[in-house]
């Protein structure tokens, strides 16, 4: 008997009387629907790689990455803190600056020569978050040697021992023990570089501290947060790939940006969170004017009102005034990709602009916003006193369309089928194929539609998906050209915006009761 894979064999080259097993593979796959609790940020920080996305699941992972959260206009430490406080907790941050950022150093001299400098320890990344580490130069543990301690404010120190050496030599392998770390003892320095120079003499014992950091965010521009969609990616190009659902550039306020944003949105399938400039809230007219002037109107972006919210800022002890982007940004990421922001409640928000002038907004004003494609966070909601974005809608006039769960539940089907179907490029058109296709296209959508709760379904209780693939939307021309097509419908959820009740109330009003049912 021989068992062979599928492929492996020619079968017709089977000469040899005998038993053959063919190892066949299953006739079709099983999809794995892409994350939808992806929010990619971009923005400013203290410390951390710069147009490089980091994968951030809280405040502390944040806080080791980039440093703590700072009173700017477009920092990531406010934009997470709020996200992770409506239930974001897969992030990939970006950080953006001016160009005038620097690293903190200290130079750690000779115990001969005052100044003369034996290495120079440099942060591993630029910012102010670099200026008060400590490079901590003493003998070592064993004889002969030296220990170098590095130590980061609220975090554990890092610990070069048994260090040896003479002369230049000796600072080198002090630079590398830091720079490369210790085979079988520890891993490099997470927090700083370091330099040797040409000082032959010992190290003076003492202890160094770090300064001169800048963080370059002071004049941080549209430009620069926007980025270069050229290797390497800048900005919110650097999103690129990272499989985000939704994202947002914080703070930014640029209208004149919002076309490269959509279009962004668009070929990488997230849902851009914009936002007008705060204050906008006192002329809707204006905003809605402006919004149309921008030419956005599409399901790839959600344009909030600027009616900004008061955040509570323990870091600073200060209370900020904040773009309403990481509120939303965190609420949706949470939510399944069925349902809207529309009456979820939003935390972490002691005022809106509006709330703290005592504004409520009226019948017409939210029917102007609904209409001109804008978004609003404020407080009452239609479910009680909380605050919550009151419309759910993206930026798309068609009403058909304009769903929070229109763009996400449509990105997200695109995108697992994008992902996951590429296994039938290079297969044979058969009959085979087709059903093969059919099968993992219709288990995909029939696990959607029974999973707790569903993704899609049908309130009438018919099955909320069709899949075509045969000879009628197959012809012998289109598959002559190597092309196989699939017909796929699928019906989604509606959310309820609109709730009617019809009462009819009166003293002769005829209920058709004798008694009141129990």
């Amino acid at each position: 008997m021989t068992v062979i894979q599928e492929g492996a064999v020619n079968t017709s080259a089977l000469l040899v009387p005998d038993v053959y097993i063919q190892i066949l593979s299953p006739r079709h796959s099983l999809l794995n629907g892409v994350p939808t609790n992806i929010l990619g940020i971009v923005g400013s920080a203290g410390w951390g790689p710069k147009n490089s996305p980091v994968t951030i699941s809280s405040v502390a992972d944040f806080t080791k990455w980039f440093g703590s959260v700072q009173e700017q206009p477009n920092d990531l430490g406010t934009a997470v803190s709020i996200a992770v406080l409506n239930g974001a907790n897969n992030m990939r941050c970006v950080r953006v600056t001016d160009g005038t950022d620097t690293a903190a150093s200290v130079s750690v001299v000779d115990v001969e020569t005052p100044g003369n400098e034996g290495m120079l320890v440099s942060g591993k990344y630029t910012g102010s978050e670099g200026n008060g580490f400590t490079v901590d130069m003493a003998r070592g543990t064993k004889a002969n040697s030296w220990k170098v301690t590095i130590s980061r404010p609220n975090f554990p120190p890092e610990i070069f021992d048994n260090i040896t050496g003479t002369n230049l030599e000796l600072w080198q392998n002090i630079a590398s023990a830091i720079n490369n770390g210790q085979s079988g003892v520890r891993s490099k320095s997470e927090f700083v570089t370091a330099t040797p120079g040409s000082t032959p003499s010992l190290p003076k014992e003492d202890l160094y501290t770090m300064s001169g950091g800048t963080d370059g965010n002071t004049t941080i521009t549209t430009t620069q947060l926007i980025g270069n969609d050229t290797s390497p990616r800048t900005g919110m190009y650097a999103l690129r790939n990272t499989n985000c659902s939704v994202a947002f550039i914080h703070g930014l306020t640029d209208k004149l940006t919002w076309t490269n944003q959509v279009n962004f949105g668009l070929s990488e399938g997230v849902y851009m969170l914009l936002t007008g400039p705060a204050g906008e809230y006192t002329n809707i007219s204006t905003a809605v004017a402006e919004k149309q002037n921008a030419g956005v109107d599409s399901y790839a972006a959600k344009v909030l009102l600027g009616d900004w919210c008061y955040y509570n800022d323990i870091t600073n002890g200060k209370l900020r005034l904040v773009s309403a982007q990481a509120y939303v940004g965190g609420r949706l990421v949470n939510l399944i990709p069925a349902q809207s922001a529309l009456n979820q409640q939003i935390y972490g928000i002691v005022a809106t602009q509006s709330t703290d002038a005592n504004k409520v907004y009226s019948h017409a004003e939210l029917e102007e916003l609904v209409i001109g494609g804008i978004d609003v966070v404020t407080n009452p909601s239609p479910g009680g006193d909380y605050f919550s974005a009151r419309i759910g809608h993206n930026s798309s006039s068609n009403n058909v369309i304009w769903g929070d769960n229109y763009t996400r539940m449509t990105n997200y089907i695109a995108y697992t089928l994008n992902s996951g179907l590429g296994i039938y490029v290079g297969a044979t058109i058969t009959e085979d194929t087709w059903a093969s296709a059919s099968a993992t296209l219709t288990s995909f959508l029939q696990a959607m539609a029974s999973a707790t709760p569903p993704l899609i379904g049908d309130p009438s209780g018919n099955i909320p998906y069709s899949v075509q693939i045969d000879e009628a939307n197959n012809p012998p021309d289109v598959v002559a050209k190597g092309m196989m097509v699939a017909a796929v419908k699928v019906r989604y959820l509606a959310v309820v915006e609109v709730f009617l009740i019809n009462l009819e109330g009166g003293q002769s009003v005829i209920v058709g009761r004798t008694t009141q049912p129990a």
